[in-house]
């Protein structure tokens, strides 16, 4: 099977990504989404991309007009996936819409495409079950910020087949990254390797054992980790974190997956890191930076 015509479901940081590198290496993108202002945004954030690689000698400026060339939008899903040959859903990790989309995607798409979930943690076999073609559905987890990271996990479900399976990871070779196999488990490996760790930076400043600032430089300087659990934490924002530890938790049946208390508190307060404005830390309302360290500090 050639793969020429990919859609990608949902136009947010991860969805935006995803179709900017899809684009850039010749395939035709199709990024939907229900809102058109989000889709306006989600171009002119690939654009400014773009543009920043350029700056950086990475890629020429005939590149850009050549990846932005390759990109329609569209707000209705049943269009945007009808001459799909690989759907990548990326929407908000929440289970009952991902089950709805792979619904539609099944249904509207032709027979022969592979439906992929940019999901970081649910089930990649609970997704397939809503479709008639669980042997060609499949995880595809990039890595945030998709244009600069390497890694794709490639998931497969219990019913997903050698031959799709392979298909992804050449593909994924195809868009210069570094995939790897894992099976369906809750987590997968990134996340469930990853979020206990922030989970027990959480605690440790819960517990009093030292503030945020402290912790985050321990891990950079001792671990060699180029950015700290909690300034993590608050980049892939603290609801994602909760979602996921949630899942493991209800997965496994395991405590040590439980959300600290503070993680607990501070989503139901509305503090979900950098997008929300404050989360461990504050950051600009304008451009997003960090500014200052919290009040655990």
């Amino acid at each position: 099977m050639n793969i020429k015509n990919v859609t990608v479901i949902g136009a947010g940081t991860m969805g935006n990504g995803i179709a900017q590198v899809f684009a850039g290496q010749n395939y035709k993108v199709v990024l939907c989404d229900i809102s058109e202002s989000a889709l306006a945004k989600a171009v002119q954030t690939i654009q400014m991309n773009l543009e920043r690689m350029v700056k950086k000698e990475i890629i020429s400026s005939s590149d850009v007009q050549l990846t932005l060339d390759n990109i329609s939008t569209s707000v209705q899903i049943e269009k945007g996936v009808a001459e799909a040959d690989l759907i990548v859903e990326a929407a908000t990790e929440n289970i009952d819409l991902k089950l709805k989309i792979f619904g539609h995607m099944d249904q509207f798409s032709p027979p022969h495409c592979i439906l992929a979930t940019n999901t970081s943690s649910i089930s990649i076999t609970k997704i397939a079950s809503v479709t008639a073609r669980p042997d060609k559905v499949i995880g595809m987890h990039f890595m945030n910020p998709v244009p600069v990271m390497k890694l794709v996990e490639v998931i497969r479900g219990y019913g997903t087949s050698d031959e799709v399976c392979s298909l992804i990871m050449e593909l994924s070779n195809s868009l210069k990254k570094e995939p790897v196999e894992v099976n369906d488990y809750p987590g997968f490996v990134a996340n469930r390797i990853l979020m206990p760790m922030i989970n027990e930076a959480i605690y440790t400043v819960y517990e009093g054992v030292a503030g945020v600032h402290e912790i985050d430089t321990v891990m950079k300087l001792g671990m060699a980790h180029p950015m700290g659990p909690l300034a993590l934490a608050d980049f892939i924002g603290l609801d994602v974190c909760i979602s996921i530890l949630n899942i493991m938790h209800n997965g496994f049946g395991n405590p040590k997956y439980a959300p600290c208390p503070l993680l607990v508190n501070m989503v139901a307060a509305g503090k979900l890191g950098k997008k929300s404005g404050e989360g461990f830390y504050t950051y600009n309302a304008g451009t997003k930076e960090m500014v200052v360290s919290s009040k655990f500090n």
